[in-house]
């Protein structure tokens, strides 16, 4: 049977009648009387026990463990928190040739974030290709090809600005409660059997940034795996070549010695879609594509089908949105082994 947790204004009630039970004659009703004083106290009292009690009931659970018991329910079961990565970059350097760019040079973006040289490196042929690491790690840390990043002070023979090629490592956020306990659930529900294909996709998940993952067996023929991966947290969330690296350097640790394992990026294929929405505003307009945001990331899948029904859900989930008319695409979107659907680009009719 269900414990009801009963009010405050229950509870002094059942202190009043106590009294008045015990004491014939008596009327703790009376406001402010001593009887009336005793009850409340005695009610507030009961009040801050019953919660207590409700508060522990939910912690003892790791589906409802506020994020300090949540730690500990998963120190239990051997999963931690997966820690925040700070993005490293390529960039190139102009100067005089044979100065140095000594290991540590710091170098500063528009909006002030800090990247700071890994190594050191010369200007040869009036160029030097440098490796910056984010003192800051986290998503904030990814830079786009092209970015323009000013040394933090000057250096001999090293012109003040420094070209980003490209980012090598990307960051990643600390992982969140939410995540972290849907990786507990999955490792209470799928216990760990030597190999199986749960067990790639939770060894995958163990990897920071990687919040969803897909397990094929017989990949590339008898004995061989493949696994695939995304990462949400970023804009997008196909994974690097280094991410790739990575998670294969981290599961051939972890893989049976017998397994041939290739971890890969997944392909994607793009959805283009062509709504005539109503009313066709552009809240209503933005308010569709982030929901049809949120459905790919939550649905789709490779080697999976999303059907044209639970689209029009999501679409009629956005808000404002009274009705709509769905021209692209027609029917249910079916995936290849390894090809994952994400969102393309909408037009609204």
């Amino acid at each position: 049977m269900t414990l009801v947790r009963p009010t405050l204004s229950a509870l002094i009630e059942r202190a009043r009648s106590d009294i008045e039970s015990r004491l014939p004659g008596a009327d703790s009703r009376l406001r402010h009387s001593v009887l009336d004083v005793l009850a409340r106290v005695h009610a507030g009292a009961a009040a801050g026990l019953y919660g207590y009690l409700a508060n522990v009931a939910e912690q003892l659970m790791p589906d409802t463990a506020s994020s300090e018991f949540l730690v500990r329910h998963c120190a239990v079961w051997g999963l931690r928190r997966k820690a925040a990565v700070a993005a490293v970059i390529s960039a190139t350097a102009t100067g005089t040739n044979g100065s140095v760019i000594p290991a540590g040079t710091q170098v500063a973006r528009s909006d002030g974030a800090i990247y700071s040289a890994t190594e050191a490196a010369i200007i040869s042929g009036g160029t030097a290709m440098i490796t910056l690491q984010a003192l800051d790690a986290g998503l904030d840390g990814n830079v786009t090809g092209g970015t323009v990043l000013t040394l933090a002070a000057p250096t001999a023979g090293i012109n003040a600005t420094v070209t980003v090629v490209a980012t090598t490592k990307a960051g990643a956020e600390e992982e969140d409660d939410e995540a972290l306990r849907a990786r507990l659930l999955q490792r209470i529900r799928t216990p760990p059997k030597g190999g199986t294909a749960s067990d790639y996709v939770g060894w995958a998940l163990e990897q920071a940034g990687v919040t969803r993952a897909w397990c094929y067996p017989g990949w590339l023929g008898a004995g061989t795996v493949g696994v695939t991966f995304v990462m949400d947290g970023r804009v997008d969330p196909v994974p690097l070549a280094a991410d790739v690296l990575a998670v294969q350097q981290a599961l051939d640790q972890l893989r049976p010695v017998t397994v041939a394992l290739t971890v890969f990026s997944p392909m994607t294929l793009p959805v283009n879609f062509t709504i005539a929405a109503t009313p066709p505003t552009l809240a209503v307009q933005t308010a569709i594509a982030a929901e049809l945001q949120d459905f790919f990331r939550r649905e789709a899948e490779p080697d999976g089908t999303i059907y044209l029904s639970r689209i029009n859900e999501a679409i009629s989930q956005a808000e404002g949105e009274f009705s709509h008319m769905l021209s692209a695409p027609a029917g249910d979107i079916i995936s290849s082994p390894g090809v994952l659907p994400v969102l393309g680009s909408i037009a609204f009719a």
